[in-house]
This record gives C-alpha cells, structure tokens and sequence, in this order.
C-alpha cells in the first residue's frame, strides 16, 4: 500500500518562518519526518511523496494552495494520507485540516493528521477526519508519528477500532453501538455509576458531554453613564500601522501591539493597514476604520454620546490563534486598560 504526507515549509527542511510563503511543491520519497512516518509504517505501507507548502502561503492563498497539491495527487495512487505533526502551531494545523479534508472529498481516502489540544485546527477539523492528541512540541515527534501510523496499519488492515480515547484521536462526535461481553443490562451500568458518583469515586459516562469555557456577557452601560466614559478600542483584525512594527504574526498571533491615535480623527489608508492572513485585506487597507471604526467614536465624542475616546488602540490577529494565547493576550490588554482607568471598550473583528 502506498501513502503521501503533506508538510509546513520548516519540517519540508525549507525553512522557517522567513520562508513561510515558500510556494507547494511535491517531491518523490521521503523528506524529514515522512522519514519517521514511513519507518513507523513498516514493509506494507510506502511513503511515496511528500507535499510542501509553506504556512503563510496557504493561509493567504487557501484556494489556491488547496488546488495546487490536489493537482499534484490526480496522477499518484496512495491508500490513506497524512499530514503534520503540526504539534501546537496554529497555522500548520489549520492547514494540515484544509489538506486532510480536501483530498478525503475528492479522492475517498482516509485522511489522519495530528496535533496538540491547544491547536485551533482540532476545533476546525475534528470532525471531519482523525486527529491524534499530540505534543506541544516537536520533541513529541517520534511518539506523534508512530500513533499515527498504528492507527492506519489498523484502518487499512480493517481491524476492529476503538473508541476515539482508546485509539488516541479527538472524538469526531460519531456515536457506535458497542457489545458488551459479557453482556451488562443499562440499568446495571447506570446504577454502578450513581454508586461510584455518591461514594465520590471515578467513574466514566457512556455520552459524555464536552465542556467549553465561556466568558461571561458584560452587564449594558446606560447612555447616561457612557456619556462620562472613554472607551478603548481593541481589535482582532489586524490592524497596525504600515510596516507592522511589532512583527505581529499574520496568523496563530502571540504578539499584541497598541498604537497611539490621540492626535487623530481617523486611521488613513497608507498609514495603517491589516497584516490579518484570514480574510481578503482590500476593503480594510483602503480605509482601516472599516475593522477599528476611530472615525465614529471620534464624532460620538464631539456630540457627548461618549466621554472620549482612549488613546491607543489595541491590535492583533485572530485567526488561527489558540484559545490559550488569545486568553493571555486579553488579560494582558484588559489590565492595561483597567490600570489606566478606562472603564469601557469596543472589541472588534473582520
């Protein structure tokens, strides 16, 4: 049987991030971890190509990266594909799930990829194709390689499969009747779980329930009250001044800059831009305040609907971006704003 791994433009042994644009390419044999993978596989699955493309192209240019790499496969035979490790890197997740997903439509093949929990291509994509829980870092390389090619030694070999805890890949949300033997009738089971939930022990529901983390809505401010206030604006669309001088990533962002609007009415196209990698940047860098609307709040100030506008504004990117790094990124903004006494902002998006 015969197989192909996609690969980010740093574990194609391109690059790294000052070659993030490095365009798809396809190349015969083995190249980095397809090494590892292919090892892992044994004598009845070939890695026979691996797939390149560099992160920030196929996040700037999905459709046609995605098109590219499908072309490359319309001549090659392969049983299953893979792509990653993409470990904890939200862009090389994001689009090692664009990948899995695409060749699983339209060639019918299985696809398995994985990644850390904290990778915001699980949410993406757990639902469509098998992700294994990976380690947050290539240092989990060999451990992340080999559960993945276990997992498709089985698939292929159409042995029976566990559940998604059991094989080591986030639950699609698919639900199969399991046989118990020997049988145990669902008013046992239940009763054994009451038992084991009152005498304060372990014990594992049959359906469980996820659980998301939500922030809770903040109380209105009366017109009257917002009349007193200066409100800040924080965005996550990526808006900075031209040339992004804090270097803030166009995708999976770990940085925040704030930029000083005090003396201004409005931001000017050729003086501030979005450097955001998930959405088509035109509208936005022909007038900034389509994302970071200064030009309104500017005019609620004159006309007493707000007390004043603050006098930066926070910026960052969102897409790609893991739930632990926007979480700090927030914190770290709010308790700016709170120490400076700003009581009030407006967070916007794309």
């Amino acid at each position: 049987m015969k197989t192909i791994l996609y690969l980010n433009q740093f574990f194609g042994q391109i690059g790294g991030e000052e070659l993030a644009d490095h365009e798809p390419e396809i190349r015969e044999g083995v190249v980095g971890p397809a090494m590892a993978l292919n090892a892992a596989l044994g004598a009845d699955i070939e890695v026979t190509h691996t797939i390149i493309c560099g992160d920030n192209f196929i996040g700037s240019n999905t459709e046609e990266a995605i098109k590219r790499i499908l072309g490359f496969l319309e001549d090659k035979e392969f049983d299953i594909f893979f792509a990653g490790p993409a470990f904890r890197a939200g862009r090389y997740g994001a689009a090692c799930g664009h990948i899995c997903s695409a060749v699983q439509k339209k060639f019918g093949v299985p696809a398995i990829t994985s990644m850390n929990d904290e990778n915001p291509g699980v949410e993406m994509y757990r639902k469509e194709m098998y992700i294994f829980k990976g380690g947050a870092s290539a240092a989990a390389m060999k451990k992340d390689v080999t559960a993945m090619a276990n997992f498709a030694k089985k698939l292929l070999a159409k042995e029976p499969l566990h559940s998604a805890d059991e094989e080591g890949y986030f639950g699609r949300g698919v639900r199969e009747q399991v046989w118990l033997n020997p049988p145990v009738a669902a008013v046992d089971r239940v009763i054994d779980m009451l038992l084991k939930k009152v005498n304060g022990q372990p014990y594992q529901s049959e359906l469980p329930i996820p659980k998301s983390e939500r922030a809770p809505i903040a109380p209105a401010i009366s017109p009257e009250k917002l009349a007193t206030m200066k409100v800040a604006l924080v965005t996550s669309g990526g808006i900075v001044p031209v040339g992004n001088p804090d270097r803030i990533q166009s995708a999976s962002a770990t940085k925040w800059g704030k930029y000083d609007v005090e003396n201004l009415d409005d931001l000017k196209k050729g003086e501030f831009m979005t450097i955001h990698a998930g959405f088509d940047p035109a509208a936005a860098n022909n007038d900034p305040d389509v994302i970071v609307p200064l030009d309104v709040l500017q005019e609620y100030a004159k006309e007493g609907k707000i007390g004043g506008v603050y006098k930066f504004f926070y910026s960052t990117v969102g897409t790609g971006t893991t739930q632990a790094e926007a979480a700090r990124m927030g914190r770290e903004i709010a308790q700016e704003l709170i120490s400076d006494g700003v009581q009030a902002a407006i967070l916007t998006s794309t």
